[in-house]
């Protein structure tokens, strides 16, 4: 096993796709099993590194995964990223190395030269999972060498049977068994998702002008600052793929507080209203501190508006952003929604949303590609939004996309974000129309 710094897709096989079942707002949910094509969950290390300061993921896996990771995050050879990959050899593949010994090594190597490493996540991969190595013994063991100056972690980003926005799932999760346990009995309100720090800022802004708080943040900026939870403990979802965190959480005590998610004016706007009421915070007091960024917002939509009006759009289940992006491109921007496609749909998260939709279009729960792809020829839509195994094929057939996977790691929440969300969708198809020109 060696050390170093740091796309390919996965396809699965289950079994024949189920009749439609009626779903418990409106629309009924096409359930396919089949092939399916997503980025596995060492991708979500790419927006998690950058958000705390202090941790550092070590992915346990082969070549493929120290290239999936560099390749996806950007990040130069000669730089200091929060992120690397021990390397399974074909020694440790074949069982003739002590894995578990090669692992002690590398974290030993690499907290005696980053010692600002105050969180170490040890990351399961597909080829570590394959040969049985035991991450989550190996954390307990290194914690008893270097716990308190540094506490090791460990979760599955493997994507042998997970979507690439499950990597942040099972990485919250694994962080939630050491938050300690609130000593207040007053309510308190836990953002739940991965954001960008501008995005968080602006949220901190309204949150106080609202009068709302104490306000955490979940994953912190620094990992060794988790928040409180408890049975006082409000959660307010900002990403759509945390099932197993959001039910962590409710375990230990939380409430979950439904609402859509707070992509474009309407549904940052819903957002903020349910922390207003978790809060008995006066509809005045909500509606003047979101008064101004929400005008902002509706103004800088009308352009992208005119570009998106009557365009229609079809989504392959990719993110899990699926339904809430459909909901506001619907909504705010008058985007035809052909079939909206997603993973996994965890009504416990989605529940909000689905209302929300058209109840003309095919809300479909897994993945047959072959067959998706047969409806998306059929229909012919302005635009696709698929991941990037499906991007470049169905381009050359004449139809535009547009990468679900830049969506995810773009800054989209919030109103100062909705004209550049907005943007995204509207940018191929502008691309589109200056090469017919």
């Amino acid at each position: 096993m060696s050390a170093t710094l740091p796309m390919s897709a996965l396809t699965g096989c289950g079994e024949m796709p189920e009749p439609l079942v009626r779903n418990a707002t409106h629309l009924p949910v096409l359930k396919e099993r089949g092939q399916r094509e997503v980025f596995c969950g060492l991708t979500g290390i790419v927006w998690l590194h950058r958000k705390m300061q202090d941790a550092f993921f070590m992915v346990v896996g082969s070549r493929t995964c120290a290239h999936l990771i560099q390749s996806a995050a950007g990040v130069m050879i000669f730089a200091e990223p929060r992120f690397g990959t021990a390397i399974l050899g074909e020694r440790d593949l074949a069982g003739l190395a002590d894995a578990n010994d090669e692992l002690d090594r590398c974290v030993t190597q690499l907290l005696e030269r980053r010692p600002d490493i105050k969180t170490l996540f040890l990351v399961g991969s597909c080829p570590s999972e394959v040969i049985k190595l035991d991450l989550a013994r190996g954390a307990e063991r290194l914690n008893e060498r270097f716990f308190p100056q540094v506490r090791v972690l460990n979760y599955s980003g493997s994507g042998i049977e997970t979507t690439f926005t499950q990597g942040e799932d099972t990485c919250l999760k694994s962080m939630i068994p050491h938050m300690p346990a609130t000593t207040s009995t007053a309510t308190e309100l836990m953002v739940v998702g991965t954001l960008a720090d501008v995005v968080e800022d602006q949220f901190m802004r309204i949150f106080n002008d609202m009068g709302v708080g104490p306000v955490h943040f979940f994953p912190p900026r620094m990992a060794r600052d988790l928040p409180p939870i408890g049975p006082n403990t409000r959660l307010l979802l900002a990403q759509p793929f945390l099932s197993e965190t959001v039910r962590a959480l409710q375990a230990r005590g939380a409430t979950l507080l439904p609402s859509p998610y707070p992509f474009g004016v309407n549904g940052t706007t819903a957002w903020f209203r349910a922390a207003g009421q978790a809060f008995d915070i006066p509809d005045e007091r909500v509606a003047k501190a979101i008064r101004a960024p929400a005008e902002r917002a509706t103004s800088s939509l009308v352009r992208y508006r005119e570009k998106l009006q009557g365009k229609r759009l079809f989504f392959f289940p990719d993110s899990q952003l699926e339904i809430p992006l459909a909901r506001f491109l619907y909504q705010e921007c008058g985007v035809e929604l052909i079939e909206v496609g997603s993973p996994y749909l965890d009504r416990l998260l989605v529940e909000a949303e689905l209302p929300l939709l058209p109840d003309t279009i095919t809300l479909s729960e897994g993945q047959d590609v072959d067959k998706q792809l047969d409806r998306c020829r059929e229909a012919r839509p302005d635009l696709t939004v698929c991941g990037l195994g499906l991007a470049n094929p169905l381009e050359a057939e004449g139809l535009r996309t547009k990468w679900s996977i830049e969506l995810v790691f773009s800054p989209t929440h919030g109103y100062d974000q909705a004209a550049d969300l907005a943007e995204l969708f509207a940018r191929p198809l502008e691309r589109a129309q200056r090469l017919t020109v």
